[in-house]
């Protein structure tokens, strides 16, 4: 019985280090090629992304590159199954001065575009983008302090169609008036929808222009969202710090 009752313990024990194998593989595969999940810890990108949401950003929209992996080994360099983002999709991407740190803004210029900031209006070509005044944001500050702020709200329209709200905290703010960027060949310019409070390509020594490479993948939907200053794990918390309403969302 004792024989028997050991072999069957190893047996489970096998069996058991074989299922969590497995399922490694799985979640590896599934990461690598499929979704990543990401979650918000900045503003720069209210109100379409808040402080406290987590979403899952598609893997497969343009390809593959070495940042895909996980740890980013330079294994090799440019795309499988390449492809460029559309103007306007919410993307993720490595930073390009320091190759480690993540990023998500909008795609604003594709290459060969001429971007420009004047009095706070986006020009892409020289052409002014469409704006249309909304209510104010009301809220967690998009500004930078603690405190629940009302600050004016527009929603822009790109050329190709793709509208999507932005947040202006100041008048003439430091980057609401710019010289033109010219975006050189596969490259991207990216912006943050909460525009006076965004490190983005207009800051050249910063971000800059983002190669086509360093694209990590783009922003499919919120699947989980906590209020600024709220900790997920404290789940006791979650029926009043959860915002219910940005469950399951698709991000635009």
């Amino acid at each position: 019985m004792s024989v028997t009752s050991g072999t069957k313990t190893e047996n489970g024990v096998g069996e058991t280090i074989r299922v969590v194998i497995h399922a490694l593989i799985i979640a590896l595969v599934i990461r690598t090629f499929l979704f990543q999940p990401f979650n918000i810890p900045s503003g720069s990108m209210k109100a379409t992304l808040l402080v406290g949401d987590y979403l899952f950003v598609s893997k497969y929209s343009y390809g593959y590159s070495h940042y895909s992996i996980p740890f980013s080994p330079p294994l090799f360099s440019g795309r499988v199954f390449g492809s460029e983002p559309s103007r306007g999709d919410v993307v993720v991407f490595r930073l390009p001065k320091d190759n480690a740190t993540d990023y998500i803004k909008r795609v604003i210029g594709l290459p060969g575009d001429r971007i420009q900031m004047k009095e706070g209006l986006l020009y892409i070509n020289d052409a002014p983008v469409q704006r249309e005044r909304l209510p104010d944001f009301v809220g967690e500050d998009p500004c930078g302090s603690d405190a629940t702020a009302r600050v004016k709200q527009w929603q822009e329209t790109l050329p190709n169609g793709v509208t999507y709200k932005t947040l202006d905290c100041v008048d003439n703010g430091f980057y609401d008036n710019t010289n033109v960027y010219v975006v050189p060949p596969g490259h991207f310019f990216m912006m943050g929808d909460n525009r006076d409070n965004s490190t983005d390509s207009r800051v050249l020594s910063a971000v800059g222009y983002v190669p086509l490479e360093n694209l990590v993948g783009r922003a499919q939907m919120i699947f989980f969202s906590i209020a600024e200053g709220e900790h997920a794990w404290q789940v006791w918390r979650w029926p009043a710090a959860v915002r219910w309403n940005r469950m399951f969302s698709i991000v635009r």
